[in-house]
Protein backbone atom coordinates (compact mmCIF):
# COMPACT_ATOMS: atom_id res chain seq x y z
CA UNK A 1 0.00 0.00 0.00
CA UNK A 2 1.53 3.33 -1.26
CA UNK A 3 2.11 6.38 1.39
CA UNK A 4 -0.79 8.80 1.58
CA UNK A 5 -0.44 12.09 -0.60
CA UNK A 6 0.68 15.23 1.56
CA UNK A 7 -1.78 18.32 0.58
CA UNK A 8 -0.93 21.24 2.13
CA UNK A 9 -3.37 23.78 2.92
CA UNK A 10 -2.03 27.78 2.57
CA UNK A 11 -3.63 30.74 4.45
CA UNK A 12 -5.15 31.68 1.46
CA UNK A 13 -7.13 28.09 1.61
CA UNK A 14 -5.46 26.87 -1.75
CA UNK A 15 -4.51 23.13 -1.52
CA UNK A 16 -1.65 21.80 -2.38
CA UNK A 17 -0.75 18.36 -3.49
CA UNK A 18 2.83 17.83 -3.01
CA UNK A 19 3.09 14.71 -5.14
CA UNK A 20 1.64 16.00 -8.21
CA UNK A 21 3.13 19.27 -7.32
CA UNK A 22 0.31 21.51 -8.33
CA UNK A 23 -2.71 23.10 -6.50
CA UNK A 24 -6.07 21.20 -6.34
CA UNK A 25 -9.95 21.69 -5.28
CA UNK A 26 -12.00 19.86 -3.01
CA UNK A 27 -13.95 17.85 -5.38
CA UNK A 28 -10.19 16.67 -6.53
CA UNK A 29 -9.47 15.34 -2.88
CA UNK A 30 -13.30 13.92 -2.90
CA UNK A 31 -12.27 12.20 -5.85
CA UNK A 32 -8.94 10.68 -4.69
CA UNK A 33 -10.90 9.16 -1.63
CA UNK A 34 -13.55 7.85 -4.05
CA UNK A 35 -10.44 5.98 -6.21
CA UNK A 36 -9.14 4.78 -2.75
CA UNK A 37 -6.17 7.09 -2.48
CA UNK A 38 -5.24 8.47 1.10
CA UNK A 39 -4.37 11.68 1.82
CA UNK A 40 -3.34 13.60 4.77
CA UNK A 41 -3.67 17.84 4.83
CA UNK A 42 -1.28 19.50 7.00
CA UNK A 43 -1.50 23.51 7.81
CA UNK A 44 1.29 24.90 5.90
CA UNK A 45 2.09 27.44 8.32
CA UNK A 46 1.59 25.49 11.48
CA UNK A 47 2.22 21.72 10.33
CA UNK A 48 -1.32 20.59 11.95
CA UNK A 49 -2.56 17.47 10.53
CA UNK A 50 -5.90 19.21 9.58
CA UNK A 51 -7.21 16.22 7.32
CA UNK A 52 -10.38 16.15 9.67
CA UNK A 53 -11.41 19.40 8.87
CA UNK A 54 -11.08 19.18 4.99
CA UNK A 55 -12.48 15.86 4.96
CA UNK A 56 -15.37 17.92 6.83
CA UNK A 57 -15.63 20.33 4.52
CA UNK A 58 -15.78 17.79 1.73
CA UNK A 59 -18.54 16.00 3.09
CA UNK A 60 -20.65 19.53 3.19
CA UNK A 61 -19.71 20.37 -0.16
CA UNK A 62 -20.89 17.19 -1.20
CA UNK A 63 -24.26 17.45 0.98
CA UNK A 64 -24.77 20.86 -0.74
CA UNK A 65 -25.07 19.48 -4.54
CA UNK A 66 -28.55 19.39 -5.71
CA UNK A 67 -29.57 15.32 -5.23
CA UNK A 68 -26.30 14.37 -3.81
CA UNK A 69 -27.65 14.73 -0.44
CA UNK A 70 -26.91 11.41 1.78
CA UNK A 71 -27.19 12.48 5.48
CA UNK A 72 -30.87 12.29 7.07
CA UNK A 73 -31.81 15.82 8.86
CA UNK A 74 -32.68 13.50 11.37
CA UNK A 75 -29.35 11.82 11.73
CA UNK A 76 -27.27 15.11 11.57
CA UNK A 77 -29.67 16.67 14.34
CA UNK A 78 -28.60 12.91 16.59
CA UNK A 79 -25.06 13.12 15.40
CA UNK A 80 -24.64 17.59 17.11
CA UNK A 81 -26.63 16.02 20.00
CA UNK A 82 -23.83 13.61 21.20
CA UNK A 83 -21.53 16.71 21.12
CA UNK A 84 -20.52 17.27 24.72
CA UNK A 85 -23.13 14.00 25.99
CA UNK A 86 -21.21 10.60 27.47
CA UNK A 87 -21.26 8.77 24.91
CA UNK A 88 -19.52 11.50 22.65
CA UNK A 89 -16.26 8.66 22.82
CA UNK A 90 -18.55 5.86 21.75
CA UNK A 91 -20.24 7.40 18.46
CA UNK A 92 -16.61 7.63 16.22
CA UNK A 93 -15.81 4.07 16.84
CA UNK A 94 -19.45 3.04 16.63
CA UNK A 95 -19.88 4.99 13.18
CA UNK A 96 -16.71 3.78 11.97
CA UNK A 97 -18.06 0.36 12.56
CA UNK A 98 -21.20 0.68 11.19
CA UNK A 99 -19.16 2.19 8.18
CA UNK A 100 -16.98 -0.95 7.79
CA UNK A 101 -19.82 -3.27 7.89
CA UNK A 102 -22.22 -1.94 5.47
CA UNK A 103 -18.94 -1.24 2.88
CA UNK A 104 -18.72 -5.09 3.44
CA UNK A 105 -22.28 -5.46 2.86
CA UNK A 106 -22.07 -4.07 -0.18
CA UNK A 107 -18.99 -6.05 -1.37
CA UNK A 108 -21.08 -8.80 -0.65
CA UNK A 109 -24.15 -8.02 -2.41
CA UNK A 110 -22.26 -6.74 -5.62
CA UNK A 111 -20.23 -10.68 -5.36
CA UNK A 112 -23.44 -12.03 -5.14
CA UNK A 113 -25.22 -10.16 -7.91
CA UNK A 114 -22.30 -11.12 -10.05
CA UNK A 115 -21.99 -14.49 -9.49
CA UNK A 116 -25.98 -14.48 -9.77
CA UNK A 117 -25.99 -12.46 -13.39
CA UNK A 118 -22.47 -14.18 -14.53
CA UNK A 119 -20.96 -10.61 -14.51
CA UNK A 120 -23.50 -8.72 -15.92
CA UNK A 121 -24.58 -5.75 -14.07
CA UNK A 122 -28.05 -4.10 -15.13
CA UNK A 123 -26.42 -0.66 -14.24
CA UNK A 124 -23.11 0.72 -14.52
CA UNK A 125 -20.13 0.48 -11.85
CA UNK A 126 -20.19 2.96 -9.43
CA UNK A 127 -24.09 3.53 -9.94
CA UNK A 128 -25.12 5.24 -6.67
CA UNK A 129 -27.71 7.48 -7.41
CA UNK A 130 -30.57 4.54 -6.78
CA UNK A 131 -32.92 7.28 -7.39
CA UNK A 132 -32.44 7.83 -10.52
CA UNK A 133 -32.18 3.68 -11.18
CA UNK A 134 -36.01 3.90 -9.64
CA UNK A 135 -37.18 6.45 -12.11
CA UNK A 136 -35.46 3.93 -14.80
CA UNK A 137 -37.32 1.30 -13.52
CA UNK A 138 -40.41 2.81 -13.85
CA UNK A 139 -39.70 3.84 -17.35
CA UNK A 140 -39.00 0.28 -18.38
CA UNK A 141 -42.35 -0.84 -16.11
CA UNK A 142 -44.68 2.36 -17.85
CA UNK A 143 -43.46 1.44 -21.33
CA UNK A 144 -43.79 -2.63 -20.82
CA UNK A 145 -47.48 -2.02 -19.39
CA UNK A 146 -48.25 0.08 -23.11
CA UNK A 147 -47.71 -2.89 -24.73
CA UNK A 148 -50.81 -4.64 -22.43
CA UNK A 149 -52.84 -1.35 -22.66
CA UNK A 150 -56.39 -2.11 -22.69
CA UNK A 151 -56.83 1.32 -20.93
CA UNK A 152 -55.74 3.44 -23.98
CA UNK A 153 -59.03 4.82 -25.55
CA UNK A 154 -59.80 5.53 -29.67
CA UNK A 155 -61.88 8.31 -30.42
CA UNK A 156 -65.01 6.62 -30.34
CA UNK A 157 -64.50 5.26 -26.92
CA UNK A 158 -63.24 1.77 -27.27
CA UNK A 159 -59.92 0.30 -26.27
CA UNK A 160 -56.90 1.23 -28.26
CA UNK A 161 -54.69 -1.72 -28.99
CA UNK A 162 -50.98 -0.63 -29.04
CA UNK A 163 -49.29 -0.57 -32.56
CA UNK A 164 -47.63 -3.69 -32.02
CA UNK A 165 -50.80 -5.82 -31.83
CA UNK A 166 -51.90 -4.15 -34.98
CA UNK A 167 -49.02 -4.88 -37.21
CA UNK A 168 -49.56 -8.73 -35.84
CA UNK A 169 -53.19 -8.80 -36.82
CA UNK A 170 -52.32 -7.29 -40.43
CA UNK A 171 -49.13 -9.74 -40.66
CA UNK A 172 -52.09 -12.82 -39.36
CA UNK A 173 -54.34 -11.58 -41.95
CA UNK A 174 -52.15 -11.96 -44.42
CA UNK A 175 -51.07 -15.23 -43.48
CA UNK A 176 -54.69 -16.27 -43.68
CA UNK A 177 -55.03 -14.83 -46.98
CA UNK A 178 -51.69 -16.59 -48.37
CA UNK A 179 -53.47 -19.93 -46.98
CA UNK A 180 -56.59 -19.23 -48.40
CA UNK A 181 -55.15 -19.09 -51.87
CA UNK A 182 -52.92 -22.08 -51.10
CA UNK A 183 -55.67 -24.05 -49.91
CA UNK A 184 -57.69 -22.99 -53.04
CA UNK A 185 -54.88 -23.57 -55.47
CA UNK A 186 -54.72 -27.43 -53.58
CA UNK A 187 -58.94 -27.77 -53.82
CA UNK A 188 -58.41 -27.72 -58.02
CA UNK A 189 -55.33 -29.56 -58.33
CA UNK A 190 -56.71 -32.14 -56.26
CA UNK A 191 -57.85 -35.39 -58.28
CA UNK A 192 -61.62 -35.23 -57.92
Amino acid sequence: MSSPVVVKKYANRRLYNTEASSYVTLDDLAKMVRDGRDFVVYDAKSGDDITRSVLTQIIVEEESKVGQSMLPTAFLRQLIGYYGDNLQGLVPRYLEFAMASFGRQQDQMKRTMESTMGGFIPFPPNFGNLEELGKQNMAMMERAMSLFAPFARREDGSPAPPPEVEALRAEVESLRGELARLRGTRAKTAPG
